[in-house]
């Protein structure tokens, strides 16, 4: 599968139109390959979350197109491909589920709840606060820290407001967003353990996943995601 980096590595060195149409095939080489390897990373999940079993590649995948009508980044294309397979309602639900990164040099499994809505970012931090022991048991958890860190959390300065600022634990509910990554070396694609590789990592963001996803399932009413930056 190294050729899905060598493709994003030369679209970084080339992010134009002109370059990418006239590389059309071999990126539609790469589209190819990352179908097949969500399709069986969907495989690899739905046999402890079987719920994703029905999802397709198409319903975990981003386009490699950037929106640049906001953007002072004009460059019109990705130079990373993200497989988000979200078994509850696949990449468009504000459910946790399982990212994949594919970028040189920034290749990573993640997980967690990815900048929620100021209702569902409040509701979270509550159940943090009044479940501190249980959630500091899941990042505390030996594996779960010898791989995964913090990532995209974009925490507050200051305690956020309603809560005690002197609480002992209160740097855990200053994210905007509780998401954490393990990173894992280019190399590891073409290793025959790489599968296995990926699904020790998402058995051990699981119950992360799972600490966000019971509290979502008692608000129904905040689990459709608005589109949101990634």
């Amino acid at each position: 599968m190294s050729l899905i980096l060598d493709f994003l590595k030369d679209l970084a060195a080339n992010n134009n139109r002109e370059w990418f149409n006239a590389n059309k095939s071999r990126y539609l080489e790469v589209k190819a390959e990352v179908e097949a390897l969500t399709a069986s990373l969907i495989a690899v999940i739905s046999e402890f979350e079987p719920q994703a079993a029905y999802l397709s590649p198409e319903d975990c995948l981003y386009r490699i197109y950037r929106d640049t009508r906001f953007s002072s980044d004009k460059t019109p294309y990705k130079t990373h491909i993200g497989i988000y397979i979200n078994p509850r309602g696949g990449k468009k639900s504000e459910f946790c589920g399982y990212y994949i990164h594919l970028e040189p040099g920034a290749c990573l499994v993640g997980g967690g709840a990815w900048f929620p809505e100021a209702p569902l970012l409040k509701v979270y931090r509550k159940e943090i606060y009044d479940n501190a022991e249980e959630y500091l048991g899941i990042i505390g958890n030996p594996g779960f820290a010898k791989h995964y860190r913090p990532y995209w959390q974009e925490p507050l300065k200051t305690a956020p407001k309603g809560f005690p600022k002197d609480w002992p634990h209160i740097d855990i509910l200053k994210p905007r967003s509780f998401v954490y990554g393990a990173p894992f070396s280019d190399s590891r694609l073409d290793s025959p353990r790489f599968k296995k590789h990926l699904r020790d990592l998402f058995l051990l963001l699981k119950p992360y996943n799972d600490f966000f996803n019971f509290t979502l399932e008692e608000h129904p009413d905040l689990a459709v995601r608005t589109p949101k930056r990634r």
